[in-house]
C-alpha cells in the first residue's frame, strides 16, 4: 500500500516534519507500506484558489496524491483547528481524497491537537475520505509509543 505523510504545518520552527520522521520511521520497518512524504513547506501551493487554470504547484503535486492509496496528514493545533496551510492543500484537490484512507497525527495545545482532528474529520468526511483509526497524539514532548503507531498504520490497511 502506497502511502503519503502530508506534513501540514508550513511555520519556520515547526515540529510537523520530526513528528512525520516518526511515523515514516515506523511504516517503512513493516515492509507493507510504500511511504511518501510530502511537506507543504516545499509544495508552495498558492493561497488563492482559481477556476481559471490550474497553477504548476498545484498540477505537480497532485499525482503526488492521486498514487497514494492512504494518507497520514501530520497537523499541529492552532487556536483549536488545523493550520490554513492545509485547508488550502485539501481545497485544491478533490478526487484525489474521495474512497481513500485518512489517519491522523497531530501535536499542539494541552489536547496534543485533538481539536485539529476534531475539525479535520468532517472536511474529509465531505470529500469522500474514509476515517482510519483514532489519531496519535504528541501530548507536552510525550512521544506516542510504537503500538499507537502500529495501530495507527494498521487502520489504514484495515479501512481501505
Amino acid at each position: 500500500m502506497r502511502v503519503a505523510i502530508i506534513i501540514g504545518s508550513v511555520r519556520q520552527g515547526r515540529f510537523g516534519p520530526t513528528a512525520a520522521r516518526w511515523i515514516q520511521e515506523r511504516a517503512v520497518r513493516r515492509g507493507d507500506l510504500d511511504v511518501d512524504v510530502i511537506d507543504l513547506a516545499e509544495a508552495w501551493l498558492p493561497a488563492v484558489l482559481t477556476d481559471a487554470c490550474v497553477p504548476p504547484a498545484v498540477r505537480d503535486l497532485r499525482p503526488w496524491l492521486a498514487q497514494a492509496e492512504a494518507f497520514v496528514i501530520v497537523t499541529p493545533e492552532y487556536n483549536r483547528s488545523f493550520p490554513a496551510s492545509l485547508k488550502n492543500a485539501i481545497d485544491w484537490y478533490r478526487d484525489e481524497w474521495r474512497g481513500k484512507p485518512v489517519a491522523f497525527v497531530a501535536y499542539g495545545g494541552e489536547s496534543g491537537g485533538r481539536h485539529a482532528v476534531e475539525q479535520l474529520r468532517p472536511v474529509f468526511a465531505y470529500l469522500g475520505a474514509l476515517h482510519a483509526g483514532e489519531p496519535v497524539l504528541f501530548r507536552h514532548h510525550e512521544t506516542p509509543s510504537d503500538l499507537d503507531a502500529e495501530r495507527l498504520l494498521d487502520s489504514l490497511k484495515e479501512t481501505s
